[in-house]
């Protein structure tokens, strides 16, 4: 059944009141489960310290000719070329070739955008606090962060941006990152916004100062509905995540928990003693966690377990999916090798290779790959790279060409990289961690139109209609009501389909009609987001996700644990 909300009798009525102007398709939305990484986030795997740098090289006098000869061409080009040059741009382009012929994952990080990737791993960050959707080149406000500067100062969902400051940013062809930009800064500083609020007969004015606002790398932990099965996930590896994930476990314990489900899908990693540290919490006694070589001694080392963990004994099944990496596989691989876990979902990325940071003198960064990290079977889980970086960032969407994604069977593994867990299981290295217990991804989500949909912002745009149109019944439901009864009907549909039409996509019955019951999952989601917050978003998502549903048969089922994991 559905709600008795007061529909229109024409579909098209749910569209939202934009301001003209080209559709960019420039905000691309994932599952709302999922966090949205930024720049540089997919396999991150780092080491902290000071920097490293000294001067001595294997080969100090090729060292020295290369830099010499690079400088004076640099001088030369500068001084006498034909035309101005941008000497810096020059620079960056040579260090991008440089460390191009080096690993995927070795890069130089300017010093302008320095700040927003180390937010990243960071647990709390600089900001105005909302949430926004772009569509058809109008930036409309999705959610503000409770208590959070843009909260505080009365801004709405539904709220349509005009002007940033003295820019303005309807219809004016800014991407997400441009208007992103322009709403960050420095906590304490001003920024005042211009927005159409539905209803309004004149422009709304805010004033107010951008604060400091949290950053969480692991999300609200939830006891399911059997009230002993508990489920948390990590998004990132970041500064507290160690700290958050204990917190989330300790208040699931007060709850009654008795099984754990650890979800790292999407998890890119972020940074390696927070990963290890973690493992600690599963793994009992004092075997090895994980352990680095690389060309200087330095960054050879082994890590054990040495505290007595929270969770040694009791119920543990993790889920993984291509997504995750680096910090991530870690873990992962460690609760494999010593038969700690079951893991579900589908092979991991593939990225065994730790980056230190190195602070450059004018202010920008290099994250260079100076060791391989081993699983404590000796499992270098990195998957093969060559110099064509391209092939590299494409394997995924070749693992899905030869069908790995449907099934287990078409996994590829290096040769001769065969290794056996603490109870002999066989498991496999040289391309990523292969779980126990193999999920086929949900095909729905990936159709093209489905994708289209996402990307060009339609599906975030109807929610905030729907949601617009009838906030008083919503407001006035409790979640478990909405959850439970209300239903994304053939109405919601063809209006879905109108407005996408009217944003230039070209009208596909058939696609429609085989997305629906994905499509209708991500408008309830996104409605939920948007009345209630993320974490009931999280809720409506959990109710649709198989490979959630494959671990809870699996964490709930004793004697297949046993049998799985080699116990006896």
């Amino acid at each position: 059944m559905s709600l008795p909300f007061k529909r229109p009798a024409d579909a098209s009525a749910a569209v939202p009141d934009v301001v003209p102007g080209r559709d960019r398709g420039t905000m691309g939305r994932r599952r709302w489960r999922l966090a949205v990484a930024p720049l540089l986030t997919l396999g991150i795997g780092i080491i902290l310290g000071t920097n490293p740098f000294r001067p001595q090289t294997e080969n100090p006098e090729a060292t020295a000719r290369g830099y010499l000869r690079y400088k004076e061409i640099l001088n030369y080009i500068d001084r006498d070329y034909v035309d101005s040059v941008d000497a810096d741009g020059l620079t960056n382009y040579a260090v991008a070739q440089l460390l191009g012929k080096l690993d995927p994952h070795s890069v130089y990080i300017r010093a302008q955008d320095r700040e927003q990737t180390d937010a990243f791993l960071q647990s709390s960050f600089d900001g105005v606090g909302l949430e926004f959707n772009l569509f058809r080149d109008t930036a409309t406000v999705v959610t503000t962060l409770p208590a959070g500067p843009a909260s505080t100062a009365g801004l709405l969902p539904g709220d349509q941006l005009l002007r940033v400051g003295p820019t303005p940013v309807a219809g004016t062809h800014l991407s997400q990152g441009q208007l992103g930009q322009l709403l960050r800064g420095p906590r304490g500083s001003s920024v005042s916004l211009v927005v159409a609020r539905r209803g309004q007969p004149q422009p709304l004015h805010f004033q107010f100062n951008r604060g400091r606002l949290p950053n969480a790398s692991v999300e609200p932990g939830v006891l399911l509905e059997d009230k002993q099965t508990g489920y948390i996930k990590i998004n990132r590896f970041a500064a507290s995540t160690y700290e958050e994930f204990k917190a989330q476990l300790a208040d699931l314990q007060r709850q009654g928990l008795k099984r754990l489900v650890l979800d790292l899908r999407g998890n890119p990693g972020g940074y390696l003693d927070r990963a290890t540290r973690l493992a600690d919490e599963f793994i009992a006694g004092s075997r090895k966690l994980v352990y680095t070589v690389g060309k200087d001694e330095q960054y050879a080392s082994q890590t054990y377990a040495h505290v007595a963990g929270d969770w040694e004994q009791q119920p543990l099944v993790v889920l993984v999916d291509e997504n995750s990496a680096s910090a991530a596989e870690v873990l992962a691989g460690a609760l494999q090798d010593h038969d700690r876990a079951l893991l579900v979902g589908r092979r991991t990325f593939g990225k065994g290779l730790v980056q230190q940071p190195i602070m450059l003198h004018e202010g920008g960064e290099l994250r260079l790959t100076v060791a391989r990290y081993y699983t404590p079977a000796g499992r270098c889980i990195q998957k093969p790279y060559g110099s064509d970086k391209e092939t590299y960032n494409h394997e995924l969407a070749e693992r899905q060409q030869r069908g790995e994604f449907a099934s287990a069977d078409s996994a590829q593994f290096a040769a001769g990289q065969r290794f056996r867990t603490d109870h002999g299981r066989v498991v496999y290295g040289g391309g990523g961690i292969m779980p126990d217990v193999f999920v086929a991804r949900d095909t729905l989500h990936q159709a093209a139109y489905y994708q289209r949909l996402q990307r060009t912002g339609v599906l975030q745009a109807y929610a905030l209609a729907f949601y617009q149109q009838h906030k008083v019944e919503l407001v006035g439901l409790r979640f478990t009501q909405y959850q439970a009864v209300f239903r994304v009907t053939d109405t919601e549909l063809d209006g879905l389909a109108r407005l996408a039409a009217l944003a230039g996509q070209r009208p596909d019955p058939a696609a429609l009609r085989r997305c629906a019951p994905a499509l209708r999952t991500i408008i309830k989601a996104s409605i939920a987001h948007i009345t209630y917050g993320p974490e009931a978003a999280s809720a409506i998502w959990r109710d649709d996700d198989q490979e959630l549903q494959q671990a809870l048969r699996v964490v709930q089922d004793s004697t297949a644990q046993l049998a799985l994991l080699g116990g006896h």
